[in-house]
This record gives C-alpha cells, structure tokens and sequence, in this order.
C-alpha cells in the first residue's frame, strides 16, 4: 500500500514525469504548488486528451518532493516545468535505469496551440542516453520580468545587459540560452522595461514592444528575485544570476527565494512584494491581458527584462509502468 500524501482536489506549465502507475488504483499525480503554472498546463494537457479528474488522484507538490514520490514509488506521475535536458530527469534515469520519454499526439498539439501560447515542439533523439528517437511535445519560454515600481530605467538596462554579456560566469545549463540571438522570445503581448529596450536596441535589436512606463521609484539597495522551487530549474538558475548581478551592482544586494514559480511571483510583484521575478511567458501574457488565473485582474506593473531558456514539456515514464501514452490513462 502506498503512503499517503497530502491529497488535494486538482485545480490544475512544464515537464511531466510518470512513473509506475499502479494496476488496482488510480493513478497519484503530482500536478505542482498551489496557483502554480503547472496546475494550469496540467489541466490543459488533461483537457487535451480528455482526461476526466475521476481518473487520477492529485497532489500539490514542488517539483523536488514530488520527484521523491516518483523515485520511492509514492507519486506515480508528477508534472513540473523543466529546461533541456533536465538534470532532474537524468538522476531519475540514473537511479531507476528504466526512464522513457513519452510523445504528445498530434490532436493533442493541436487542441493546446488553439487554447494557449505554447507551441509545438520536437525534443531530439539523444537529448538523454535514453533516448533513442524524437519526442514530439510543446514548449513555452522562461523570463525575467520586473516591478515597474522598483526597478528603474538604470537598473533594468544593467540587468539585461549583465544577463547577456556575462552570461559565461553563469554555471547552470540553461544559460546558454541568455543570448543576444534569444533574447526578445517570450516577449510577445508583454511591455518591455525602457531600460532592457535601450540595451537591446544598442545591440542592433529592433524592439516593437510597448515600452512599460515606470512608477515614482524611491531609491533602494535591497531587491527580491523570485524563482521557484528547489527541485525545479528556476531555482538554482536564479541563484546564479543573483551572484552576477551581486558581483557587478555596487551597493545593490539581490536574494533569490524560492517561490511557487511563475503565477506566485506575478502576483507577488503585483502586490509590490517582489522586485524581479522568473515567469513562463504564456502566464505573464496572461498577467497584463487580464485573462486566465488573472480574469478581470490585469497586472499593469510587470515589465518585460529578458528571455531566459526555453522550458520544455517532457513526459518520462518508467519502462514498468507500460504506459506507452497520455491517453492510456482514459482507459
């Protein structure tokens, strides 16, 4: 019998890990922290092979606890938002010797490009030893948005050019995506802060973005970056990025947090409590219309900084499970 967790009702961003789903149970599914992006890309790869919430079993966990369960058996399938490749995914092959990356179907690509901004994507064979062939899912872009209360035109230039021109210092995987060539994905239907405008623009980039106007900003030494958690890709990566801006800002102090990830530190900066924050695209276009999670609330103080890395979702079974599709679970 499996020990149990701390079951929810699901209120379903972006990698899926399966693993081991039991023959004589529902299936448990970590589906990520409270009012996290991950709920909401749960849901919709849910709706997208119409798998009815009667057919599994949810769990609210971070990434890193949640990939516990998968290793001990607790958590049968737990879904976070990942970069390529994932150390995460990689360890899970390491202990368990048996992963598999399961492919998107076509109808299932189709239905989430109609309902969202994330788009299709092939993650190339040999992307993990275990991979023997293309893998077809869908992808979406991680960001750096600011405070527009706090963050000002000075402050958000050295940031975005501090993300490019020393992206080498940075040790995590994912910064090889913080280049020039990247660095205005994910901005659609987003404002840009005029200080990242005026650095890309002396790099030769043309910039359509409406620019964000900027509060009456009181000078301050302190700043929060939110991340997300520590099992996750947003966390260690945004601890890095601290440590640059920390080496090359005089008299400027950067903390990252961990954080529920993308609508948590939406909303954080919403309510001016968090200064800078690392968010998927789709949730923060979401955060300035005033749509999905954000309904009838728009966000008028998050401005665009900079493209991070793309996040992938990737699904990983167990060769034990025999789950061979998403769609296996509609039986």
């Amino acid at each position: 019998m499996k020990s149990p967790l701390s079951k929810v009702c699901c209120g379903l961003s972006v990698s899926l890990l399966l693993a081991g789903c039991s023959s004589d149970s529902k299936p448990n599914i970590a589906i990520g922290p409270p009012a996290s992006t991950t709920q909401g890309v749960s849901q919709l790869l849910f709706d997208a092979y119409g798998i009815g919430s009667e057919k599994y079993s949810t769990y609210q966990e971070g990434f890193g606890a949640a990939l516990d369960g998968v290793q001990d058996g607790n958590i049968d399938i737990s879904i976070g938002i990942l970069g390529l490749p994932s150390g995460s995914i990689e360890n899970l092959q390491a202990s368990s010797g048996d992963a598999r990356l399961l492919s998107l179907s076509d109808e299932a690509i189709d239905y989430i490009e109609a309902n969202s901004a994330y788009k299709r994507f092939t993650i190339p064979a040999g992307s993990y030893d275990f991979q023997d062939e293309d893998v077809e899912t869908i992808t979406a872009y991680a960001v750096l948005v600011g405070n527009t209360q706090t963050i000002n035109e000075e402050l958000g230039y050295e940031l975005a050019r501090l993300m490019h021109e020393h992206a080498e210092e940075n040790t995590h995987a994912q910064s090889a995506f913080m280049t020039l060539e990247n660095a205005l994905n994910g901005s659609d239907g987003l404002p840009i802060h005029p200080g990242a405008k005026r650095y890309y623009e002396e790099q030769g980039l043309t910039v359509d973005n409406p620019v964000a106007e900027l509060g009456d900003i009181e000078p301050k030494s302190e700043f929060v970056l939110g991340t997300g958690s520590q099992g996750g890709t947003y966390y260690p990566l945004g601890g890095e990025m601290a440590t640059i801006w920390n080496r090359y800002l005089d008299g400027q102090n950067f903390t990252n947090i961990e954080t529920g990830a993308s609508i948590e530190n939406l909303v954080s900066i919403r309510d001016n409590s968090m200064d800078l924050g690392m968010t998927v695209h789709a949730p923060a276009q979401d955060a300035v219309e005033g749509r999905g999670e954000f309904d009838g609330g728009a966000i008028g103080n998050v401005a665009f900084i900079g493209h991070i890395y793309p996040e992938v979702i990737q699904i990983v079974t167990r060769e034990r499970s025999k789950i061979e599709s998403l769609s296996d679970l509609t039986d």
